[in-house]
């Protein structure tokens, strides 16, 4: 297998195959997030709607995937906190309703592959994808789950990545395997 791409998110900077694509002094990841959707042109309206997690993963696929077809490209995602970030602003909002009417739109993203789910959608992929907690970063399982999708003929492609957001503490790195 080998890598063709690689985009990593942190420190409000996003830099694909070793180069800076954008960067901004903005520390809080909602405003990098939406300063980035901006600067770069992204066009998909979701992204508004999407939790932090999903916008930090779909940011980083982004750079990888852009317009091209997809179809066949699986995803293979992991993370340390699940989606505990928007887990406690859904109980905020729990706590905060007198009459227990919780959001929503918050609810819906209260499980960690609601993010490679946008990824799907917006490039129309039809194949595997997985997202796993894991306690650190293991590049190894990542890339043996990917081998065995592109070995099962499943998919052409597989995106493969670290996508860790818990308040303000955020890291990306995505990656693209291909047989």
């Amino acid at each position: 297998m080998k890598k063709t791409d690689i985009c990593t998110i942190e420190k409000s900077k996003i830099i694909l195959n070793n180069g800076i694509i954008f960067e901004t002094p903005t520390e809080n990841f909602s405003d990098f997030a939406k300063e980035a959707y901006k600067s770069l042109e992204l066009n998909y309206p979701k992204f508004h709607k999407m939790d932090n997690l999903s916008k930090l993963a779909f940011l980083a696929s982004e750079m990888i995937l852009k317009d091209e077809n997809h179809s066949r490209t699986a995803l293979v995602f992991a993370n340390k906190s699940s989606s505990l970030d928007t887990d406690f602003k859904y109980q905020e909002s729990i706590n905060s309703q007198e009459n227990y009417f919780p959001s929503p739109a918050v609810f819906v993203y209260t499980l960690p592959n609601i993010c490679v789910g946008e990824i799907s959608i917006k490039h129309k992929m039809q194949t595997e994808n997985a997202f796993f907690v894991l306690d650190e970063f293991d590049e190894q399982f990542l890339n043996d789950y990917a081998a065995q999708i592109l070995q099962s003929g499943k998919a052409d492609k597989v995106l493969c990545g670290w996508v860790e957001l818990y308040q303000e503490s955020y890291k990306a790195f995505v990656y693209l395997l291909t047989l």
